[in-house]
């Protein structure tokens, strides 16, 4: 449970609301967002268990509609099964999703991991690419999966990572009325400082899991809850979904 800490909160604001109302601007919600959490959260990183950057692509496209914390049971093995792109690329995919069977989706992920692989193999030598055009022209790597990689595995922050938590709290908090995870990310980087792109990510996920989840969200303990136009606590309409609450 993560008790309110109302010292802390960034009061050189002008006009901080007392209910759930957002802030003047998107700039500004987005900031105060972030000095929020950040005090709530302050170790909070990406939850995925890699040693290297072949680790953390597997990883990544695994936990597409599958939990981190399933996929961190699971790689252990794959990963000391599978050391090299050329292992991936060379095992036959119906075993390699036996591999990875207790993860959602086996067969489609196995396909393209073993497909991705072979590309790192035949036009990377061997290396995961280090761009977001090379990284997204692998079978099964979207924006968000290439993104993951950049930062996490190269050490480069080229846009915001938008997973379901961070689409889910930038609406409810009035960040963006996009619906599509491309779009949300373009409005996102707009209203985010380029500087905590990485941060704003982390951030929004440890509170998406602790606190604003999906169906039932703890709006009464929550740190956002006064600058939150989503909080069922002020408001009827839960911005992400579009849905009355009482209507649940």
């Amino acid at each position: 449970m993560v008790v309110r800490r109302t010292e802390h909160l960034n009061t050189s604001l002008p006009n901080l609301p007392d209910m759930g109302e957002r802030l003047a601007n998107r700039e500004l919600q987005s900031t105060e967002t972030i000095a929020r959490l950040e005090d709530v959260y302050p170790n909070a990183t990406i939850s995925l268990d890699f040693t290297n950057r072949l680790e953390l692509l597997v990883a990544v496209i695994l936990s597409g509609q599958c939990t981190d914390e399933r996929v961190n049971q699971e790689t252990p093995a794959l990963f000391e099964k599978y050391q090299t792109p050329e292992d991936y690329a060379q095992v036959d995919v119906d075993d390699l999703a036996e591999d990875i069977s207790s993860i959602t989706y086996p067969n489609q992920k196995a396909g393209w991991i073993s497909e991705a692989c072979q590309l790192i193999v035949d036009e990377h030598g061997g290396e995961v690419p280090d761009t977001m055009d090379d990284l997204t022209d692998l079978p099964g790597v979207g924006r968000k999966t290439a993104n993951v990689v950049l930062q996490h595995g190269h050490d480069l922050v080229e846009g915001i990572v938008v997973d379901t938590h961070v689409m889910r709290l930038s609406r409810r908090l009035g960040l963006t009325r996009e619906t599509i995870r491309d779009k949300i990310e373009d409005d996102l980087i707009g209203v985010v400082p380029e500087a905590r792109w990485r941060d704003f990510t982390h951030l929004l996920i440890a509170h998406g899991r602790e606190v604003c989840t999906a169906r039932n969200p703890d709006c009464d303990d929550c740190v956002l809850e006064d600058i939150c136009p989503s909080s069922r606590e002020d408001n009827e309409i839960d911005l992400a979904s579009g849905e009355r609450w009482d209507e649940r």
